[in-house]
């Protein structure tokens, strides 16, 4: 038996027991050792995003390898991993021509015909959210859902780099392939928003503009290497941006998940540049770009999870931290055990302050 955090219905979270199968032929059980707090998590907890229920949240986790299927070639017990919700089949179109981000990984979960993963009361299936439900004890996964990571690595830290930094630092190094001395905005500046700042930063951009409405944010964001900030609610922040740049950034990154941010990420680019959407927007929301942007030569794309390519970026970037270049521990605000992962997510709605991480003993 493991303790989880259970969705049963819309609104909270309720700490109660489940069980998890033995592994599969491709799976892996991990004992789940820390797991961040995510913006996306709160969307499904809220119901802005559907989901079956009762369902187990949390995809931002590290922890130790406990057991392993019988053609898991990947991992091993005893290994420390981080899990990523980006899981690839490894056969698909999108994972044979490199954009793995974009699988969906059908083959990657249990057939519907199948046991389920996780179980409670006996038997009752409990759906698993975003391919992991990390906010348990224990996670069951299919091993292209998790990488092996250097074990001197702290694993509170290593958690978020499963999801937030994965999608900052991809958004910048992937998605954008940002050129060193070109001008990057950010709008927003949580969890998300605080790593695309920081890999902006190792990436060598000339001018990182970090763009929130909160103070405290924008001192996070100088911290982690924003060479100047702008209050995203100030009449002319598209005109103090401008004038920063001399005419409009080369790449502004959004990610909130909000329309006036992915409107206003357009607004600032410059002639040729490209705005990336890295939050989840409310389903009904649509960007845009106007005439006068096509003709510029202005570009809008999506980027899921930073277009990684987890396996091989996810050890890189315990690498950069481990060197002194990833500061993770700026990014982190608290640490908190299970039972206030409610009080935790609150928190998050306030705002005021970035990454909230669940430790597990």
């Amino acid at each position: 038996m493991a303790k989880a955090a259970i969705l049963d219905q819309v609104g909270g979270l309720t700490i109660g027991e489940v069980e998890l199968a033995d592994p599969a032929p491709h799976e892996v059980l991990i004992d789940t050792k820390a797991c961040g707090l995510c913006h996306s998590d709160l969307h499904f907890i809220d119901g802005a995003y559907p989901h079956p229920l009762p369902a187990i949240p949390g995809h931002e986790a590290a922890g130790v390898v406990r057991a392993v299927g019988s053609e898991v070639k990947t991992v091993k017990p005893g290994d420390h991993v981080v899990s990523c919700l980006s899981a690839f089949c490894g056969h698909c179109e999108f994972c044979v021509t490199g954009r793995m981000a974009l699988c969906l990984g059908g083959d990657t979960r249990r057939a519907q015909t199948a046991a389920p993963r996780i179980t409670r009361n006996g038997g009752e299936p409990v759906a698993q959210m975003l391919n992991l439900s990390a906010f348990a004890e224990q996670m069951l996964i299919h091993e292209h859902a998790c990488v092996a990571i250097d074990k001197d690595m702290p694993l509170d830290r290593a958690a978020i780099i499963g999801c937030a930094v994965t999608t900052g630092a991809g958004a910048i190094f992937n998605a954008c392939s940002v050129v060193p001395g070109e001008t990057v905005a950010v709008i927003g500046c949580g969890g998300v928003g605080l790593a695309t700042v920081n890999a902006a930063k190792i990436a060598g951009a000339g001018k990182v503009i970090a763009i929130d409405p909160l103070a405290e944010k924008r001192q996070l964001a100088e911290v982690l290497g924003a060479t100047h900030t702008v209050d995203a609610m100030a009449d002319d922040a598209v005109e103090q941006v401008m004038k920063i740049t001399g005419g409009g950034v080369h790449h502004a990154i959004e990610a909130v998940g909000r329309q006036a941010s992915a409107d206003l990420a357009v607004k600032v680019l410059r002639r040729g540049g490209t705005a990336t959407i890295l939050g989840m927007m409310p389903l009904d929301c649509k960007v845009g770009l106007g005439a006068m942007d096509l003709l510029s030569g202005k570009k809008l794309q999506g980027a899921i999870m930073g277009m990684n390519h987890f396996p091989v970026d996810l050890p890189r970037l315990v690498d950069f931290y481990l060197r002194g270049l990833l500061d993770l521990d700026t990014i982190i605000a608290e640490r908190i055990p299970l039972e206030k992962i409610n009080e935790g997510f609150e928190k998050m709605k306030q705002g005021t302050s970035a990454r909230s991480v669940v430790v597990f003993d």
